[in-house]
This record gives structure tokens, sequence and C-alpha cells, in this order.
């Protein structure tokens, strides 16, 4: 990106073979010691990074189309992020918060109240992750109504926590064998216009229907959404859908919350993708991007709803830590500094003009969507709608193999997802783009 300075060239280089020596013998390590539940998509270790670019312990530079799943939206390793760490780190690493507070949790609350949307008053409670987050917004819902029922969206992921895995969609391969889960969650259909060909107010309906004879509104705690979801396979459903549902939420007491924890904190040229279907939830939840790779979460909303709950009922040991809350204020302060929700918004302009015609070209691209740099190719059988998640493992498998890391998606592991920094350069986008063109030629 112009004007920044990286401590790595931002550009693809191979040295080895990927994964390479260094990377193999790790792996063979890896084997011995790690649980294979915490599979990896590509088995090459990296050792440092800069911008878009990741460097493996075998020196290969590799373009980095996934940023630990939307984390290092700032890019990798910022050294103000890195410094304002170290800062805090030499002079007060923990306290716990709920026993005798610091500043820094306080700004963060203050930062979070001023960039949610929603002119009201609003406070917040930090925690580690965004499954954390989720399951908080659960409990101050249900405290704030006393009613029990959760209602999610199909294709939504929420975490891998028990509570959160009963809001996820798929069983694989997150729920399987993982039961029994908490009871009261409920999946509804959701708006998918490459796939229901529906307008959002008629998704709506159709997703309210369902609510109503299926649940009963008045048995609703709290409706949770992701305005674009990632894990789903980006699915950005048609304008009018979300404001539809938030006045349903209103006229029947539902809380309506706004899950951000992969689209939220500027990825989407926004502060929260919210803002792109212009509808104010009454709480949203920020993980990933938030602290540029601290582990960091939040829960925010209008005060009334946070302040429901009893002194003690939300917290955690290690929720709202002052080394990475001084690095979430970093990041924010970044974002505003650099103008990153314009630079996500460029990179929108650039994906959409490189690969924007993909479906046009390809006949087993189904269809290509986004906003800011969060995009989706969703990958189909020929000249169907059909999912094709051989097509997905293949065009993986190559890529990662040539330098470039991207990810899988969709409910059917059929979805290419594409979520570079915002930082990332024309130029690298250009070559990741021709890396996967070339998996398209060898489908």
């Amino acid at each position: 990106m112009e004007g920044m300075t990286f401590t790595v060239p931002q550009a693809r280089k191979l040295l080895t073979e990927l994964p390479g020596p260094k990377s193999v013998e790790l792996q063979a390590r890896r084997e011995r010691s790690v649980s294979r539940g915490a599979g990896t998509l590509a088995n090459i270790y990296m050792d440092h990074g800069s911008g878009a670019i990741l460097v493996d312990v075998d020196g290969n530079q590799l373009i980095d189309l996934g940023c630990g799943i939307g984390v290092t939206t700032i890019g990798h390793a910022h050294p103000e992020v890195a410094a304002a760490a170290s800062a805090q780190a030499s002079k007060l690493t923990h306290t716990l918060f709920t026993v005798t507070p610091y500043e820094n949790y306080v700004k963060v609350a203050e930062k979070l109240a001023e960039i949610t949307p929603g002119d009201f008053e609003k406070h917040s409670i930090l925690v580690n992750t965004g499954a954390e987050a989720v399951e908080n917004a659960v409990k101050i819902a249900r405290k704030f109504t006393g009613r029990r029922a959760i209602v999610a969206l199909d294709h939504a992921f929420h975490g891998r926590t028990n509570l959160t895995m009963a809001m996820t969609y798929r069983p694989w391969p997150e729920r399987a064998g993982m039961g029994p889960f908490p009871g009261e969650i409920y999946s509804v259909p959701i708006s998918y216009p490459f796939r229901d060909g529906l307008s959002g107010e008629e998704a709506a309906e159709k997703t309210i229907d369902y609510i109503t004879t299926h649940i009963g509104a008045s048995e609703v705690a709290a409706f949770f959404v992701e305005p674009i979801q990632g894990d789903g396979g980006i699915i950005i459903p048609a304008p009018g859908y979300f404001k539809r549902l938030s006045e349903f939420c209103t006229e029947n007491g539902i809380v309506f919350v706004a899950d951000e924890i992969q689209a939220g904190i500027a990825r989407t040229g926004v502060w929260y993708s919210i803002e792109h279907h212009g509808v104010v939830p009454d709480l949203i939840t920020t993980a990933k991007g938030i602290a540029g790779g601290f582990p960091l979460a939040a829960v925010t909303g209008r005060a009334e709803i946070m302040d429901s709950v009893q002194p003690g009922g939300i917290g955690g040991t290690f929720g709202g830590n002052p080394v990475s809350t001084a690095a979430a204020l970093a990041v924010f302060d970044i974002i505003e500094k650099e103008n990153l929700l314009e630079a996500a918004q460029n990179v929108e302009r650039m994906l959409r003009s490189r690969i924007g015609d993909w479906a046009d070209k390809y006949d087993f691209v189904g269809e290509v969507r986004g906003k800011g740099a969060m995009f989706g190719v969703e990958l189909v059988k020929p000249g169907t709608k059909i999912p094709n998640p051989e097509a997905l493992a293949s065009v993986l498998k190559y890529v990662t193999t040539h330098g470039v890391i991207a990810l899988d998606a969709g409910s059917w592991d059929s979805v290419l997802r594409i979520m570079p920094s915002v930082v990332i350069s024309e130029e690298l986008i250009d070559d990741a783009a021709t890396v996967i063109e070339e998996a398209f030629a060898l489908l």
C-alpha cells in the first residue's frame, strides 16, 4: 500500500517446494505432540510476516489471503501494535479487571461505544474470544428478556464452545460427535440470493414465518445474525432483509444481535458490516481484527440491556487483558490514521476488477461476491448450482503449494474465501489471482 513501510518485501517468493524441509520436520514433531483435532489447512510453518506477506521457516514468502481468518486486517506485525503491546507488557500484564481495574479496559469500551452503530448510550464487556463474546451475549439477552430461546440463521458460524456449536449450522467438522448440545437453540432460513432468488423482504417473511410457526416470537430472547456470513460462504443477504428482521425483533421484544466477529473492525470498508444494511442492532459482538492478533473480544450494546446483568454475572480471568487492550487501542488509532476504511473499499474495487468476471469466464464458478476485503467465490458443478467441494479442494491444494494462502468456506465446503489484509497491494492481488486461475485451469 502506497506510503506504508513493510519489514518484508511485498512479493511472493518461493525458495523451496511447499512445504519446505523445515516445515516437513516441524510437521513430524507436531504429529508426535499436538492433537490431530487441531487440524490445519496447510502444513507450512510460519516464522514472521509483514503487511500481506507471510514468511515461512524455510524463507518462502507467501501471499496471505486469509489473515488468520480475518484477524490481521491491518497487516501482519504492525510495528505500532507491537510497540504498544511491548510497552504495556513491561508495565502491567494482569490484575483482573473485576478485582483491580485499569484504564485500558475503559478506553476500549469508550471507543467501542463511539464506533458501533447507534446514537444511544452503550456499554461493553471485554472477553477473550469470539465464542466467549457470543456466549455472554446469549446470557445478557436471556437475563434482560427473561426468555430462553435463541435464534440463529442457517449457514451460521458462532463458535466452537458447547453453546456456540449449538448455534453453528453445519455438523462437520465442528459439531460431529460433540453433543449433547444445549436446548432452546433454533436455526432459521436465511436470505441467500444466489440460491433462493428471493428479495430481501420475501426472504425476511419466510424467516419470520418460520419463527412464528416453529418457535413463537414471544419465546425468543435473542436473534443472532452475521451481517456477512464468513464461514457460511460470504453470504450477503439481499437488501431489506435485515431491516425487516430488525423491525420484527423490535415489535416482539427480541434482542437483535449482530455477530461481527469476522466482518467487523474495518474489514468491509466500514467499522461494522451491519452498516451496509442500514440497521442498528441492540448488541454487537466483536473479536478477531480488534487487537491485531492479540486475544480480545467484546460485547457492546444498549446500556439498559448490558446493565441488566448483576455484578459478577459476566466476566472472566483474562477478559480485557492489559496487553491485548493496549494492542486494540493501537489498532483503532492505525485504522483512523492510515484511512483503512477507505483502504478496504479500495481492496473491494481491486478485487471486483480482477476477479469479478470469473462467473462469466468459468462454468464452475457460480458467483463472486463480497464487500471490502471479504470475498467468496462459489464453486459449482459446471452449468448448475450444485456445490463443488472437489473443485475447491483441488484449488486450495494447488494455491497453497504455490505460495498463496486462501480459505475454504460454505456449508458444502465449496466457497473459496478471500480475506486479505486491507493493506494488500494491487500487484499482490493480481499475482494471487493468477495463481488461482492456474488452479482453475487444472479442473
